[in-house]
């Protein structure tokens, strides 16, 4: 049985840029419902004992458990976002080996910035961007609905929901307002550090 995490901090902790509000529905209904929804469609198959990462990258392609991969992939998605956001202040800078990969990759922060955000609004309707790893070093992508790093044989670094719920009562329809925000305000460049190991 999979259940819902508590956050890696407070509700409030991440205004002005994220609010209380969209804390409250975000996590506390949708990521809640993801996960209760995934319970339902496991119990008593042989998806039951999995990791989310495993049911994941089993049911991926399957039509006709589409449910089941949507539900454990948008369960996994929000659980890592949660953990790539802090408002801390030693979270806010890029660790040196990761600071020269990303220059590497992009050639400089802005313009990963740059390409991180166009991957954001590039992607049409709800979905996610990623800074992801694969064999050759870092790459940005963007994914449809529950989709994710995981299904393209690549290891998410950090992931930004760009789903309407996760922006709309606080930014309305100013998807871009929203990515800038998070991206300058709230990544946490100590999480994907980590995820680089």
């Amino acid at each position: 049985m999979f259940t819902l995490k508590p956050l890696p901090f407070a509700k409030n902790a991440l205004e002005p840029h994220m609010s209380e509000k969209t804390l409250e529905f975000h996590y506390g209904k949708h990521h809640q419902a993801y996960i209760d929804n995934l319970n339902k469609l496991v119990a008593g198959t042989d998806l039951e004992s999995l990791s989310l990462e495993e049911i994941i990258v089993k049911t991926a392609g399957k039509p006709e458990q589409a449910a089941i991969f949507n539900n454990a992939a948008q369960s996994y998605n929000h659980e890592f976002f949660w953990n790539c956001l802090s408002a801390e202040s030693d979270d806010r800078a890029i660790p040196a080996g990761l600071s020269k990969m990303i220059i590497e990759a992009f050639g400089s922060l802005d313009g990963f910035y740059e390409q991180f955000k166009t991957a954001a609004l590039g992607q049409f309707g709800s979905g996610w961007a990623w800074l992801a790893k694969g064999e050759n070093g870092l790459e940005i992508i963007k994914t449809a609905n529950g989709d994710n790093p995981l299904t393209h044989n690549l290891k998410p670094i950090l992931g930004l929901d760009i789903w309407e719920h996760s922006y709309y009562l606080d930014y309305q329809n100013r998807r871009g307002d929203f990515v800038e925000a998070v991206m300058k305000n709230l990544f946490n460049w100590n999480f994907a550090a980590k995820n680089l190991l």
